[in-house]
C-alpha cells in the first residue's frame, strides 16, 4: 500500500489541545470579514450628505425658525434606517457562514472530529479528502496519492502532487487522494489569512450600481459648489432681504440639491435583499453578487447534485462475459468498503452491499476528474477499476453499446473492470477486462423542471455541462423538456480553439464527459461572445469554472472548495433557489434605477431654479430691475419632497421587479431625470415670476407667489413620479393617488396652510399654477416619449399586464 503513515497518528490529546487554547495558539481568524456594528453606525452616520444637511439645519436654527429645520429629521432617518438594516443583514450573514463553513475534521485521543475552522489549534492532524479545503498551513504526515490544487493562492492550474514532509497552504484544496497534515502555522500566520484580510473586506461598494451612483454623485458635486455660491450671493447680497429670510432662503435652495435619499434606498435595497434571500437559505458571501447574478444571460448547470438530487441507489449489476457473479459482488464491497471518502456513486454501492470479503488493499488510485476512474489492488485477488465505461470500454464493444443504451434512460453506468497491472503503476490502467455493468439510479430533482421553465421565460440560457456519460446527461435534460436535450454533445469532441467552442456553446445547450480544464474554457468562451455567465456546481470539479465565472453558485452540500471560491451558496441545496437570487437582484437594480430618477430629477430642478433665480438677482444689479428672492422656504422644499420622492421612492425601492439587468446605468438615468428637472425647473420658474410681486410686496402676497410656484413644481413632479411607476398595477395606482390626496389636504385644511406658510387664495394666481404646471406635465410626457423611444423601450410609457415588469 502507497500510504505513509506518520508516527503519533493519534493526534493531540485533549489535555494538550486546551494547553494550546491557553496560550492563544489557536485557529483565531474571524468567521467573516463583515463590518463591526461599530463600523456600520460610523459609516452611517458621519457622511458628506450628512453633514452637509447639518451646517445647513444649523443655520435655519441661527434664524429661530424650528419649523423650517424639519429637513434636519432626514439625518436621522438616513442614518437610523441604513444601521438598522445593515446590522439585520450583517446578522444574517454571519449566521448563514456559521451554518455553511467547512469544518475540517481532525484527529484528537486517536478519534476523528468536526470542529469549527476556528477550533484548529497548533499541531493538531487534520485530515484530508477529496474536496477539502485547507484550513490552515502545515506538513503532510500521511499521504495517499494526495494531489492538492493551489491555483487560488498561486494561479498554477495543474494540482502538486504532496508526499510526507511536503507544505502544504491555507486556501489550497484536494484533488484526489486522502492523507492528513499538521499544523504549522494558524490564525493570522496562516498564508490564506493574510491574503483573505484585505480580499474579504465588506464589498458592498464594488458594484456596477454603486460605482454609477457615485459617478452621478460627483457630478452633482460640480454643480452644487457654482449653484451654491450663486444662491449665496443672491440672498444675503442681492436679494435685499434681511437676514434671516436671507438665510432660510439660501438653505431652502441648497437642501434639495442634495440627493440624500439615493445612496440610503441603495443601502437599504442591498441590505433588505441579504436578508429576504437568508430567509430562503441562501448566503450571499459578496452582496454585489445580488446584482451581478441579476446581469446574467446564460446559466452553466451541473448535472449531478444540481437537476439531479446528490443521493443514488444501487438499482443493478449486470455480470459480464467471464466473470462470477461472487467474485464481481466482493470486489465492488472491498472497493466501497476501502474507501475512504466515498463519493455518491460509491456511497450507493457500500449501502447497497453492506457485506465485505475483508480483502487487504495493497495499492489505489484515487477517483479524479482527469482520468474518470479509480481503483485498488488486492494481491492476489486481483488490480479492480471503477469507472466510465465510455473511457474505460473499446467504444465499438458489445458491452460499450449496452452499457450506452442503458444511460440512454436517465440512469448512471459505471464499469467494474480488471487490469493487469497495480493501479498505482504509471502506465495504469494498462489491459483492461469489462466484469461488469453497475447500474445506479439518479431522481431528478422535482423543481428542476419548473426552474428551467422560468430561465427560458427570463431569456436565460441553460447550459447544462456534466462530467457523465452524454447519453445519460442528454436523457435526464429531455426528460426536463430542455431544448437540445436530445443531441447532447461529448466534450470530448469539442474543439481547443476559443471562438469554434464559443460558436458550439451557442448552438448546443447539453454537454457531457466534460474535464475540469474544459468547464473553465467554455466559462472563458461565452464570457468571450458577451455574456455574463453564472456557474453552478458542488464537486471539487466545478471549482476553475465556478472561479472564473461572473458568478459562482455552489450547493450548500458541496465540497468546501466549491463553497469557499463561490459568491453564493444555496445552503437548501435547492435548484428552485436561484430564480428568488435571481428575482432579488432584478428588483434591487430596477428599483434603484426607478428611485434614482426620481431624486435626481429632483437634484436638477432644484440647483436649474436655484441658477435662474440667482442669474436673475446678478441682474437686476446690472440692469437695475427689482430683485428676486428664492420662491420656497425650507418647509415648502420638506414637503415637496415628501409625497413626490422619500416615502413613494422608499415603497418602490422594495417592491418586486423581474426585468433583466443591462449596462448603462448612469446614462439611462440621465436621459430621463434631466429633461424632466429642466422642464420642473424651467415651469416653476415661470410661475414664480407670473406671481412675484416685487422686493415690497407684502407677507401674504409672498406667501401667494411661493405658493404659486410650488404647485406647478408639486404637479409636474408627481406626474413624473406616475411616470416612473409605469407600468401599473392596482398598489402602484394606489401610491400616486395617495400622494395627490395628501397634497390636496395639506393645501385645503387650514391648520397645514397656516403651519406650512401656503396661500392658494387668489384664484388667478392659483390658475396661472395650474397652467404652468400642465404645460409642464405635456412636456415631460414628450421627453419621456423622445428618449424611451431612443432606447427601444417604448413599452414603459403605458400600462401593461401584471406580469409586466414591476408587477
Amino acid at each position: 500500500m502507497s500510504t505513509t503513515l506518520a508516527k503519533g497518528a493519534t493526534g493531540l490529546t485533549t489535555a494538550e489541545v486546551e494547553q494550546r487554547r491557553r496560550d492563544g495558539l489557536t485557529n483565531d481568524v474571524p468567521d467573516r470579514a463583515s463590518r463591526s456594528v461599530r463600523d456600520i453606525v460610523r459609516a452611517n452616520v458621519f457622511t458628506r450628505i450628512n453633514a452637509i444637511l447639518g451646517v445647513l439645519f444649523i443655520l435655519v436654527l441661527s434664524t429661530g425658525s424650528i419649523i423650517d429645520g424639519m429637513f434636519g429629521l432626514l439625518i436621522v432617518a438616513n442614518s437610523a434606517v441604513g444601521i438598522i438594516q445593515e446590522v439585520r443583514a450583517k446578522r444574517t450573514l454571519d449566521q448563514l457562514a456559521i451554518v455553511s463553513q467547512a469544518k475540517p475534521t481532525v484527529r484528537r485521543d486517536g478519534a476523528s472530529v468536526e470542529v469549527a475552522p476556528r477550533e484548529v489549534v497548533l499541531d493538531d492532524l487534520i485530515e484530508l479528502g477529496p474536496g477539502d479545503q485547507i484550513v490552515v498551513d502545515g506538513t503532510v504526515e500521511e499521504s495517499a496519492l494526495l494531489e492538492i490544487d493551489e491555483s487560488l493562492l498561486t494561479g498554477e492550474a495543474d494540482p502538486i502532487d504532496k508526499q510526507v514532509g511536503a507544505a502544504v497552504m491555507s486556501g489550497s484544496y484536494v484533488v484526489s487522494g486522502s492523507g492528513c497534515y499538521r499544523a504549522t502555522k494558524v490564525g493570522k500566520d496562516a498564508y490564506a489569512a493574510k491574503l483573505a484580510e484585505e480580499a474579504s473586506k465588506f464589498t458592498l461598494v464594488k458594484s456596477e450600481l454603486r460605482s454609477g451612483i457615485d459617478t452621478i454623485l460627483k457630478v452633482i458635486t460640480y454643480l452644487l459648489i457654482p449653484a451654491g455660491l450663486l444662491s449665496i450671493y443672491n440672498q444675503l447680497f442681492s436679494s435685499k432681504e434681511s437676514w434671516r429670510p436671507a438665510v432660510t432662503g439660501m438653505v431652502a435652495a441648497l437642501v434639495p440639491m442634495v440627493p440624500e435619499g439615493l445612496v440610503l434606498m441603495t443601502s437599504v435595497a442591498f441590505a433588505v435583499g441579504v436578508v429576504r434571500l437568508g430567509r430562503r437559505k441562501c448566503l450571499v458571501q459578496e452582496l454585489p453578487a445580488i446584482e451581478g447574478l441579476a446581469r446574467v444571460d446564460v446559466v452553466c448547470a451541473d448535472k449531478t447534485g444540481t437537476l439531479t438530487e446528490n443521493g443514488m441507489r444501487l438499482s443493478d449489476i449486470k455480470t459480464l462475459t467471464g466473470f462470477d457473479d461472487t467474485e464481481v459482488r466482493n470486489a465492488l464491497a472491498a472497493m466501497a468498503a476501502d474507501d475512504p471518502r466515498p463519493n455518491a456513486s460509491v456511497q450507493a454501492i457500500a449501502e447497497g452491499l453492506d457485506e465485505t470479503p475483508g480483502w487487504r488493499q495493497s495499492a489505489i488510485a484515487p477517483f479524479s476528474s482527469a482520468k474518470k476512474w479509480s481503483g485498488s489492488s488486492y494481491g492476489e485477488h486481483g488490480n479492480w477499476l471503477l469507472g466510465a465505461p465510455d473511457v474505460l470500454l473499446d467504444p465499438q464493444s458489445e458491452d460499450a453499446r449496452v452499457a450506452e443504451e442503458l444511460g440512454s434512460s436517465g440512469l448512471r453506468i459505471l464499469l467494474l473492470a480488471r487490469s493487469d497491472r497495480p493501479v498505482d503503476a504509471p502506465d495504469a490502467p494498462g489491459h483492461v477486462d469489462p466484469a461488469a455493468l453497475v447500474v445506479l439510479e439518479q431522481k431528478v430533482r422535482p423543481d428542476a423542471r419548473e426552474t428551467l421553465e422560468y430561465f427560458a421565460g427570463q431569456n436565460v440560457a441553460i447550459k447544462v455541462i456534466s462530467g457523465d456519460n452524454a447519453v445519460s446527461v442528454g436523457a435526464v435534460a429531455s426528460s426536463l423538456d430542455l431544448p437540445g436535450g436530445d443531441n447532447a454533445v461529448d466534450a470530448r469532441e469539442l474543439p481547443d480553439d476559443q471562438d469554434e467552442l464559443a460558436d458550439v456553446l451557442e448552438r448546443k445547450t447539453t454537454f457531457g464527459r466534460v474535464r475540469p480544464d474544459q468547464k473553465r474554457a467554455m466559462v472563458a468562451a461565452l464570457q468571450s461572445r458577451g455574456h455574463t455567465v453564472a456557474m453552478t456546481g458542488d464537486g471539487v470539479n466545478d471549482v476553475l469554472a465556478l472561479k472564473d465565472s461572473d458568478i459562482g453558485v455552489a450547493m450548500g452540500a458541496g465540497s468546501p472548495a466549491t463553497r469557499a471560491v463561490a459568491q453564493i451558496v444555496l445552503l437548501d441545496n435547492k435548484f428552485a433557489t436561484l430564480p428568488y437570487v435571481v428575482g432579488e437582484g432584478r428588483r434591487v437594480i430596477g428599483n434603484i434605477e426607478r428611485v434614482s430618477n426620481l431624486f435626481l430629477t429632483k437634484t436638477v430642478y432644484s440647483v436649474l431654479l436655484a441658477f435662474l433665480v440667482g442669474i436673475a438677482g446678478v441682474g437686476s444689479q446690472i440692469f437695475g430691475y427689482d430683485p428676486i428672492g428664492y420662491p420656497f422656504l425650507p418647509r415648502h422644499v420638506t414637503i415637496a419632497a415628501w409625497f413626490t420622492i422619500g416615502i413613494p421612492a422608499f415603497i418602490l425601492s422594495l417592491a418586486p421587479n423581474n426585468e433583466r439587468a443591462r449596462s448603462g446605468f448612469v446614462a439611462r438615468v440621465m436621459r430621463l431625470a434631466i429633461p424632466s428637472g429642466v422642464v420642473i425647473g424651467v415651469a416653476t420658474f415661470v410661475a414664480y415670476l407670473i406671481a412675484y410681486a416685487g422686493p415690497d410686496a407684502t407677507a401674504q402676497q409672498k406667501e401667494q407667489a411661493g405658493t404659486t410656484a410650488l404647485i406647478t413644481l408639486i404637479m409636474i413632479a408627481v406626474w413624473v413620479l406616475a411616470i416612473v411607476a409605469r407600468p401599473y398595477v392596482w398598489w402602484k395606482v394606489v401610491l400616486i393617488g395617495a400622494s395627490v390626496a395628501a397634497y390636496v389636504l395639506l393645501f385645503t385644511i387650514p391648520f397645514t396652510r397656516h403651519f406650512f406658510k401656503l396661500d392658494p387664495s387668489d384664484v388667478g394666481l392659483t390658475t396661472a399654477a395650474f397652467v404652468c404646471g400642465a404645460v409642464g406635465i405635456v412636456l415631460v410626457e414628450a421627453a419621456w416619449w423622445v428618449s424611451a423611444a431612443m432606447q427601444g423601450e417604448k413599452h414603459k410609457l403605458f400600462p401593461a399586464s401584471p406580469g409586466g415588469a414591476g408587477a
